[in-house]
């Protein structure tokens, strides 16, 4: 052990003796496992994304919304207008039957959505009001931080209550508990029974897939928006717009009020809003039904909406798989391409590690001819081989590292840093050393002492 030790120490010398040499010798090291472990930071990162994407759209969820500018081809106005006339829009029936006819459905979800300002206390501020069944909370996978869930009298009465969001109460409530208070929309009061937990949101998720920011909303029975403010599959048919503005005051008692303008319409159209719902999600038991539910729910709502296509209907997980697997594709050839440096980086110690063996031929024959025997001389060279290989892999996880919180800092790009990719590249770092540092070791022990000791 003594012996292999003083030649470990004998490498180390040979190493910082060429400092600069040995680092440009590991610089392919440095850069592939710098690279290697940025775009797996960069993969764990956007793998994160989708599964809280996937948890926030919900777990086998189709979702359903309106196309509020729907124009049918037929030629002619008087066509255009009968197609309009016999489609009574997504409504609660729709709803209804869905589940009653479609056997691996779980449960629906009907949304009503409204444009909501509210005043409180010299405080104005724009949220979404929305009209939800029991169904939402179990759909969406949303928990109440605090109070209660809306309960089966609540719903079936439309009471005047609601559920706000973390950002409403930090807003409006900032110094008070808002369990029990009111909240003045219109000339409706609501009171608050339950705040929501704080939701991770992602902007793109929004966009992408329509899910709004759960935090900014305000959640009422679906029949207290119906009854209370406007159920719009009874409203005028023919209006360019429907809209309500309640204006509401102060009421004896009562702390706090605001005003509330709610509004529907559809810009860009002549066509009014009739439909009943913003949106309908139906939610499956497992993800191997969802393309044959959607295709029957698309048989359903043509058959009740009379052959009229005014309906849209998405499947956000099969969305979010599908950029799952894209991303996943996308990060292997990443990989694979930083992989290539470590290659490189190997071939560039192997080149320069021949070299030395030709510069040092004279203390090659100096060592044999003292008493070193060719085992010593390969364990010392492939010893210089992996220190120089083991010494750039630690650099390049320092670099790695600091690269990938560049890059979370400087763009919108997650990026997580796991242990596997560390050791791996770590692995592969040492392994390079060892497997292209054997050749040179090899051709340096054999030399011939009596020539090496003539070389000049």
């Amino acid at each position: 052990m003594e012996r292999y030790i003083q030649i470990l120490i004998i490498a180390l010398e040979a190493v910082m003796v060429n400092k600069f040499r040995s680092i440009l010798t590991a610089l392919g090291i440095i850069f592939g496992v710098a690279a290697v472990i940025t775009m797996m930071s960069i993969g764990n990162g956007a793998r994160k994304e989708i599964l809280d994407q996937m948890k926030m759209v919900g777990v086998n969820n189709i979702v359903i919304s309106p196309i509020i500018n729907y124009s049918t081809e037929d030629s002619g106005e008087e066509g255009k207008s009968a197609s309009k006339q016999f489609s009574p829009g997504l409504t609660l029936k729709d709803a209804e039957s869905i589940k009653s006819i479609i056997p691996t459905v779980v449960r629906t979800s009907p949304e009503v959505t409204y444009e909501a300002s509210i005043i409180k206390d010299g405080k104005k501020g724009t949220t979404q009001l929305n009209g939800i069944t029991a169904d939402f909370f179990e759909v969406y996978n949303l928990k109440i931080e605090e109070g209660s869930f809306f309960n089966d009298e609540q719903f079936k009465d439309g009471s005047s209550v609601c559920i706000i969001g973390p950002s409403i109460k930090s807003r409006f409530f900032p110094q008070e508990n808002p369990i029990g208070k009111n909240i003045k929309c219109g000339q409706i009061w609501l009171t608050v029974i339950g705040i929501l937990e704080t939701q991770k949101f992602s902007q793109n998720t929004s966009k992408d897939l329509g899910i709004s920011d759960y935090n900014e909303n305000i959640y009422a029975p679906l029949q207290t928006l119906l009854l209370r403010y406007q159920d719009r599959s009874v409203a005028l048919k023919g209006s360019s717009s429907t809209s309500i503005a309640i204006m509401g005051g102060r009421r004896r008692g009562m702390h706090g009020g605001g005003v509330v303008s709610i509004t529907s319409s559809s810009s860009g159209s002549n066509q009014a809003n009739t439909n009943q719902l913003d949106k309908l999600i139906v939610q499956v038991e497992n993800t191997e039904q969802l393309n044959v539910t959607t295709q029957v729910i698309n048989q359903i709502l043509l058959r009740r909406h009379h052959g009229v296509m005014d309906f849209e209907i998405k499947v956000p997980e099969l969305l979010l798989r599908q950029e799952q697997r894209t991303k996943d594709i996308f990060n292997i050839v990443l990989g694979a391409i930083a992989s290539i440096s470590l290659i490189v980086g190997g071939i560039g110690i192997m080149n320069i590690m021949l070299a030395s063996v030709m510069e040092r031929i004279r203390e090659i024959g100096v060592r044999m001819a003292t008493g070193a025997r060719k085992s010593d001389i390969v364990y010392q060279f492939i010893s210089e081989a992996t220190i120089i290989s083991i010494s750039g892999g630690l650099i390049g996880i320092t670099l790695g590292v600091l690269l990938s919180k560049g890059v979370m800092q400087t763009t919108d790009i997650l990026t997580i840093i796991s242990w596997d990719s560390v050791l791996i590249s770590f692995g592969v770092s040492a392994s390079v050393g060892i497997l292209f540092g054997y050749m040179p070791a090899k051709k340096a022990a054999e030399q011939d002492p009596v020539t090496s000791l003539r070389h000049d």
